[in-house]
């Protein structure tokens, strides 16, 4: 497309409202609250506007984006197959095809014929819908029956069906008459016959809350409730243990949790408490046998390991002991083993520790790296299946012998055209200004200089004790082949050091995140991995805080900024209760009605301190039905930055007004989006 033949289009202006929140810290004006009202056709007229603003930007440069587009759809072998996995004589596997946006479930009798068997196209499920995506998929245990979900508008709002799978596929009434409707993302487990599946529906502020029992063949009215969780601190989950044997409700907050039971044979008893809660205590349980296993943090900051008799869950005997920065996240039991995920050194790793007291360690090697398990259905497998992948090594499916070690390596996601050892990944260590080290994993062109001219991107997250281990991208190889260096910065607030690290950047210490951040982006200038005009800062949700808040603290710092549906207007929206999941959320940020979390939210909520100065370039993005930061967060915030902002850096923002939190489906939308995203910093780091 010729630039000569486009029309510029005007920067949208947001209309000013007088309006004042009341707050502990005083009185704050606020004249774009009024796009807090999605109903009023100006609040859609504006997004609009914005929407074919930005579009405008990206037609201009769209042969750079459709260049982009095209080196990830290149990298991407778009037929392609999941290591199949066993469970009960079936093979289950994930196929993709060219040109379909999204993945064909198949089984079959053996892992050369698990594609037999198609159980679910979502191709086919997803026409006519903008926006797809499954979030249940559950087969019975007589193999017979799938129970699946969908959302067909990022609402997180999920249609349960039940697919019979003795029916050919193709042939009518292969879905049950069945139909679940607003289910959300708490899980289901079915009973031990294959008739009654539980599942969780969400209260008024989208807080899974509730959890169902569904008989197949009555109608959703006649569904039982299991358990209700009335505090709105909690989140409830409902799953099978890794035997088969229990239903296991979770119910938790950031601070403490509950576990509840069902036998799987016994759908229609009650569920029993296994342990009452306690404040700032959490466990979760799972069923080993011929006791409980509890990962608990029970006088071990960083977590252990212990065990219950079946008749007395609440008595515990300490299994694996705590040793503090070695942070355990899970513990997976097999019918003669345990697998532990943990956290050492901010690398992950898997621990295999059996019934007598022995154990050993899978190696994945120095490099900056993610190791995960795996689908390991089969209670009485003798081998363990993990995930691994990191900065230079695409995402690979291993399968390892507990006791021997022997591994095989079951499915690498293959990269056509792509010679790895082109890159090379390392991790650096920053140091914070009251000395903390932080970690940050950088990787780049094999043999690129550290002479301070090349370009950088920051990712970042930092919130809610989630670790980010490093992961491949061919859509980042675009900006690896242009020169730039790409880092992963791990500041405080994420969980990569043990529940400490988590501690020093949440509620009255969040600003550790943001200046952890900073300090990332200090080190690798001076350490000249980085031209120090040419930076730029990527995260989403609570990482699109981590955005807004750096580019406040210093905007100086950064060229360019991309920020994903960003949690930016902190005080504002952890200050109302009716929005969704804003009473859970207390717990991580604090209640700003009240002081002191009023004045430490306040000191770096990006709205609030956007003011008249020069700001990096900036994208924003945004979905209309996000249901967990809501788009009228960056829609203000963009809004405010157009009235008040110095300088022509360019500011642009997208809203996806069919789509929610995660952005568009579909992998073909999804690599474009991703093309727009890299063309916009390449773009404004002068690297085309």
């Amino acid at each position: 497309m010729s630039c000569r033949n486009l029309v510029r289009v005007t920067p949208p202006i947001a209309k000013q409202i007088p309006h004042t929140w009341q707050r502990p810290t005083g009185p704050a004006d606020d004249p774009w609250a009024w796009l807090r009202d999605r109903d009023d056709p100006d609040t859609v007229a504006y997004l609009e506007a914005e929407n074919a603003f930005a579009d405008e930007w990206f037609d201009r440069r769209s042969a750079l984006v459709e260049t982009i587009f095209g080196e990830i759809k290149q990298r991407v072998q778009e037929t392609d197959l999941s290591a199949p996995v066993r469970k009960d004589g079936w093979w289950y596997v994930t196929r993709t095809e060219e040109g379909a946006s999204y993945p064909i479930h198949c089984r079959g009798r053996s892992a050369a014929s698990a594609t037999e068997e198609v159980l679910l196209d979502e191709n086919a499920e997803a026409e006519g819908h903008e926006f797809f995506t499954i979030h249940a998929f559950d087969v019975n245990p007589q193999h017979t029956l799938l129970a699946w979900s969908a959302d067909t508008d990022g609402s997180e709002r999920y249609t349960m069906r039940f697919r019979d799978l003795t029916v050919a596929p193709g042939a009518p009434g292969r879905d049950l008459a069945d139909e679940l409707t607003d289910t959300t993302w708490g899980g289901t487990a079915w009973s031990a016959d294959g008739t009654v599946l539980f599942y969780v529906t969400a209260d008024e502020q989208m807080r899974p809350s509730t959890v169902w029992r569904h008989r197949l063949g009555t109608p959703q009215a006649d569904d039982v409730q299991v358990f209700d969780e009335p505090d709105e601190r909690f989140y409830v989950q409902v799953g099978l243990s890794r035997s088969g044997d229990w239903i296991v409700i979770d119910s938790a907050s950031k601070l403490s949790s509950e576990v509840l039971l069902v036998p799987a044979a016994q759908p229609e008893r009650a569920a029993a408490v296994a342990v009452p809660r306690r404040d700032d205590v959490e466990y979760s349980l799972d069923h080993w046998g011929d006791r409980w296993v509890v990962l608990t943090n029970l006088d071990a900051t960083d977590f252990r390991v212990m065990t219950a008799p079946l008749d007395q869950p609440h008595q515990w005997t300490e299994l694996v002991a705590h040793l503090p920065g070695r942070r355990i996240t899970a513990v997976e039991p097999f019918r003669d083993h345990l697998v532990i995920h943990e956290w050492a050194d901010a690398q992950p790793r898997l621990r295999v520790l059996f019934r007598d007291g022995s154990e050993r360690v899978v190696h994945a090697g120095d490099e900056p790296h993610d190791v995960e398990l795996d689908a390991n259905p089969e209670w009485t497998a003798t081998t363990v299946r993990y995930g691994y992948q990191s900065l230079t090594t695409p995402a690979s499916v291993y399968e390892e012998d507990v006791r021997t070690g022997e591994r095989t390596l079951m499915k690498q996601t293959p990269v056509p055209g792509v010679d790895l050892t082109r890159y090379t990944a390392q991790r650096l260590w920053a140091p914070a200004a009251d000395g903390a080290l932080v970690p940050v994993d950088i990787v780049h062109l094999a043999g690129l200089p550290a002479d301070g001219t090349a370009p950088l991107a920051v990712y970042g997250y930092g919130s809610y004790e989630a670790s980010m281990p490093p992961w491949f991208s061919v859509a980042r190889l675009s900006l690896l082949d242009r020169g730039v260096v790409w880092a992963l910065v791990h500041p405080r607030g994420g969980g990569e050091l043990g529940r400490n690290w988590y501690l020093q950047g949440r509620l009255e210490h969040k600003a550790n995140t943001f200046t952890d951040t900073i300090a990332c982006v200090e080190h690798l200038v001076a350490q000249r991995w980085a031209d120090p005009a040419r930076v730029s800062i990527r995260g989403g949700s609570a990482g699109g805080l981590l955005v807004g808040a750096c580019i406040t603290m210093r905007p100086d710092l950064f060229r360019a900024a991309v920020a994903e549906v960003p949690f930016v207007d902190v005080v504002t929206t952890m200050a109302d209760p009716s929005l969704p999941l804003t009473v859970t959320e207390w717990e991580e940020w604090g209640d700003p009605r009240q002081m002191p979390a009023a004045e430490y939210m306040l000191a770096y909520s990006p709205y609030d301190h956007t003011t008249a100065r020069a700001y990096p370039a900036l994208l924003v993005t945004a979905g209309l039905n996000d249901p967990r930061v809501s788009y009228h967060e960056p829609a203000k915030w963009v809004a405010k930055l157009r009235a008040v902002a110095t300088g022509d850096a360019t500011l642009l923002l997208r809203t996806e007004m069919g789509a929610g939190h995660g952005g568009p489906s579909g992998r073909y939308e999804v690599w474009r989006d991703e093309a727009r995203m890299l063309a916009f910093q390449l773009v404004e780091l002068g690297v085309v």
